[in-house]
């Protein structure tokens, strides 16, 4: 327990210093792109990337299914075993590398329909996504080996290795554009960097696992020994190409629907929710390997314990990252990149709900995956056929708002209902009322502070905030005193926070003596 523990600590500890050096990184490096290269290709480089990601679903969720069955030979050191797993992980990534640069291909004979319009011209959209392709094909066939490194609770390598190539590729960006404002240069330097980090992170897994022996022949033969990952493959597919279009394509949409300068403006703001959304994922990542050794431990009431822990502390997250969304948002748009760049307010309400169901659902699907309950495919083509029916019928006359109508409306019962129904009872074996009744708590306290925050934001933050400063001073006046209040509602209201702060009890007793004060 106490490894485990101090694996994900470290995780996340490396996660969060990565997280904090790339936030001030990608709102400095936006201002400069957008200045220095253009709305039009920073929304280009958007809808590219979205297209990547779409291409991406080729994965069919082969990694997911293969780490399942890395966690219980990773606990008793089984070499043999491991090896085994990974030469089937590897043949089959290099048979998806092949299928995405074949796709990749295919799909670029459409963009002189769809980018003719588009000043940068057809020969610089070719060569960017033809980079992004080729780094996308190289991580697949090279890069594989990272899922051994998070199965084994070590995410922190892969955080400090990619994240410090990517930062000194951003800063490498950064000046060139501003030196000399070449849009072939920028996509140059991102292919050169990926090269670099498929070299560098090999040379590091080789000195980390020196006995591990890859094999393409026998992992092909492998599939007919592990029939199961092929059934969850199957089962995790769709819920795959589900989470791409609802948290992944969105600048595509806005593409489609809006314009592709749009894309750029709306980018302003997912740039700011996707590295919350991040930070949210850093903690995940760095505990999704030690919930999967827990559950396979089956220690029932401890699996229960960490549950509601967990729940405490995403709550405490969620409303850190909503708070701050519905106070700061807007402000922080009009002041950085300018009243030109603002979005209309119902645009930022919806977005920031739907981060609130993305997040608070986190802890019942990093659950649900440790358990390896993937049955539920109704689900995800549930979700898929309400999103695109809503997104088809609501885009054209709403634009980025029915595009968000189209995420909220489609996921809401489900995330909120079944999924916490289906790992209860299928995962836990556990009455679903457990489930509501701890976490009526959380869902009223929650929504007491958002009350809260909007009565704030219409006396303060609408009036009086037009330059930075005034923001700084005003969420300090403001932002953090309403978090402390939050923090401690929660450590007297729920046990999952009184939980997580025990674990220091030093630090328990002395909220304790507050509270009695």
């Amino acid at each position: 327990m106490g490894e485990r523990v101090h694996k994900s600590v470290m995780n996340i500890k490396v996660g969060m210093l990565f997280y904090v050096l790339s936030l001030f990184l990608a709102f400095f490096s936006r201002k400069i792109f957008l200045d220095c290269l253009g709305a039009e290709f920073i929304g280009l480089t958007g809808m590219l990337m979205n297209i990547m990601s779409f291409l991406s679903v080729a994965e069919l969720g082969i990694g997911t299914s293969i780490v399942y069955f890395l966690y219980k030979p990773l606990q008793e050191d089984n070499h043999e075993k491991i090896n085994e797993v990974m030469s089937m992980l590897a043949y089959l990534y290099r048979c998806i590398g092949f299928i995405i640069g074949g796709l990749g291909i295919i799909v670029s004979l459409f963009f002189p329909w769809w980018f003719s319009d588009l000043t940068t011209g057809l020969p610089l959209v070719y060569f960017a996504f033809f980079s992004f392709l080729g780094s996308s094909v190289a991580g697949y066939v090279f890069n594989y080996k990272q899922l051994l490194v998070s199965a084994n609770q070590k995410q922190y390598l892969v955080n400090a290795y990619f994240q410090t190539i990517g930062i000194v590729q951003s800063l490498t960006q950064i000046l060139l554009a501003w030196y000399y404002r070449n849009l072939w240069l920028w996509v140059i330097v991102g292919l050169i960097f990926t090269i670099i980090g498929i070299i560098v992170f090999n040379y590091r897994i080789k000195q980390l696992y020196p006995w591990l022996n890859v094999n393409l022949k026998e992992g092909r033969q492998n599939l007919k020994k592990y029939p199961e990952v092929l059934k969850k493959t199957r089962q995790i597919f769709v819920q795959k190409i589900k989470n791409f279009i609802l948290y992944k394509s969105d600048e595509l949409l806005v593409g489609m629907f809006v314009s592709v300068v749009q894309v750029a403006y709306y980018g302003n703001y997912t740039i700011i929710t996707n590295k919350l959304n991040y930070l949210v994922n850093i903690l995940s990542d760095g505990m999704n390997a030690g919930i999967g050794n827990l559950i396979a431990e089956g220690n029932d009431q401890n699996t229960m314990k960490v549950f509601w822990e967990l729940t405490a502390i995403r709550f405490l997250i969620v409303g850190i990252v909503v708070f701050g969304l519905l106070l700061f948002l807007q402000p922080f748009v009009t002041c950085w990149f300018g009243k030109e760049y603002r979005l209309d307010d119902l645009i930022v309400y919806l977005l920031v709900f739907n981060i609130f169901i993305f997040l608070s659902r986190g802890v019942v699907e990093m659950y649900i995956s440790a358990c390896g309950l993937f049955s539920d495919v109704w689900t995800a083509w549930t979700e898929l056929i309400l999103n695109l029916g809503i997104t088809l019928a609501l885009a054209p006359f709403y634009g980025i708002v029915g595009i968000l109508l189209g995420k909220i409306i489609s996921i809401f019962f489900i995330a909120f209902f079944w999924k916490p129904y289906f790992l209860f009872s299928q995962g836990l074996h556990l009455p679903i009322s457990n489930y509501w009744k701890g976490m009526s708590r959380y869902y009223g306290i929650f929504l007491f502070f958002t009350i809260i925050v909007l009565l704030l934001k219409g006396l303060f933050f609408d009036s009086y905030i037009n330059t930075l400063p005034s923001l700084l001073a005003y969420g300090i006046i403001t932002y953090i005193p309403l978090l402390i209040l939050y923090f401690f509602i929660m450590l007297i209201m729920t046990h999952g926070m009184k939980y997580f702060v025990a674990r220091k009890p030093s630090l328990y007793h002395m909220f304790q003596e507050t509270l009695r004060l």
